[in-house]
């Protein structure tokens, strides 16, 4: 590990000189790829210059013992060293977790997919509550949150939504979502006060740039068709909604939020984008590995995740075993907690395998 932090630094080095050269700063794309370069190595340097220094002042202390002190300056110097061992090992752990190889799609924005499953009705009031559980967390973060396409139902709920969220490591906190997030409560229509259960399914794509997937335009058949409402009513008598159909791999998106059919192409072509990237690295990961094993899950959408128990106030995630009795702040937004030991889960997993 530690020679492959000192030829990091060696790097970061070398990059620090490059971005100050006026011939390569002269060339504004060669540039902007350095800086970045440099930008994604300082955390890591960092840490390990620091734990550098750590490492001198603990051989610097252990040296001072070996004097002849008096009993204070003994009895200090003690805890300085007890303090420096505990600030190694932090470091050390901080530094395997940031060698560990990053996901490419972190740092990109989502498409989030929420479909009602089984419960009818009810199925569909919770993928909303989903919904607004998703948005409200993104604006903590800070982060946009645009509808793609919905099919809602008559009494509020929704059959589908397709939203995209925007922001800064979007991914990276909500990569493990995905899957069946199951819901038990009394619905406002059961009179006998029965507990019901139902759920719906999220998918968290990353949003896939056309430089990520290579489509041929000649495998795509657009049709365009009159939007509808609830029921399947026409709500407009211009064809503005879009359906594309890529005819390789059988995929099929329709959008019809917009009254422009223009808008409607561009989302549907973002979420068919997405879908795409997701498919191929799906089939990425099955080749590298027979067995897509861990704590946090097998990444498969039909797997049930996660429980919400209205009557006890309780949402369980089943893949690491953690209950909270806050189901009304989660449902808020507040999914740090959740999200975090997700996280740190996911990455003790990969530090075993690379141990």
């Amino acid at each position: 590990m530690f020679q492959k932090l000192a030829s990091l630094e060696d790097r970061y080095e070398e990059l620090g000189n490059l971005i100050g050269d006026p011939e390569i700063m002269a060339e504004l794309d060669v540039w902007q790829q350095y800086v970045k370069a440099h930008s994604e190595l300082t955390g890591v340097v960092d840490a390990y210059r620091e734990y550098k220094r750590v490492t001198k002042e603990m051989q610097e202390a252990k040296t001072l013992l070996n004097e002849e002190l008096d009993g204070d300056m003994q009895e200090l110097v003690q805890a300085e060293l007890a303090e420096l061992v505990l600030g190694k090992a932090d470091l050390e752990q901080r530094l395997r977790l940031l060698l560990l190889p990053s996901d490419p799609n972190d740092e990109k924005n989502v498409i989030l997919e929420v479909r009602a499953g089984t419960g009818g009705e009810e199925a569909a009031l919770f993928a909303s509550d989903l919904f607004r559980m998703y948005s409200r967390y993104a604006e903590r973060q800070g982060w946009k949150t645009e509808i793609l396409n919905a099919n809602y139902t008559d009494i509020g709920g929704f059959k589908e939504v397709i939203f995209l969220i925007g922001g800064r490591g979007a991914y990276s906190r909500l990569k493990f979502e995905s899957g069946v997030h199951r819901v038990q409560r009394i619905p406002s229509t059961e009179s006998g006060g029965r507990i019901h259960t139902s759920a719906a399914t999220v998918a968290v794509l990353p949003e896939a740039k056309e430089v990520d997937v290579d489509i041929d335009p000649n495998d795509l058949r657009i049709d365009v068709f009159c939007a509808s409402g609830h029921g399947g009513q026409s709500v407009n008598t211009t064809q503005s909604a879009v359906r594309i159909t890529h005819i390789p791999s059988g995929i099929v998106v329709s959008m019809q939020d917009e009254k422009s059919q223009h808008k409607n192409k561009d989302k549907a072509m973002k979420v068919l984008l997405a879908r795409l990237l997701d498919r191929a690295q799906e089939e990425h990961h099955q080749k590298m590995s027979s067995t897509r094993r861990s704590m946090v899950g097998t990444g498969d959408r039909s797997e049930r995740i996660r429980t919400y128990n209205f009557p006890q106030n309780r949402v369980s995630d089943h893949r690491v075993g953690l209950t909270l009795h806050r189901l009304d702040t989660v449902l808020e937004g507040d999914l740090d907690e959740i999200i975090d030991t997700l996280v740190t889960t996911d990455q003790a997993e990969r530090l075993k395998q690379v141990d």
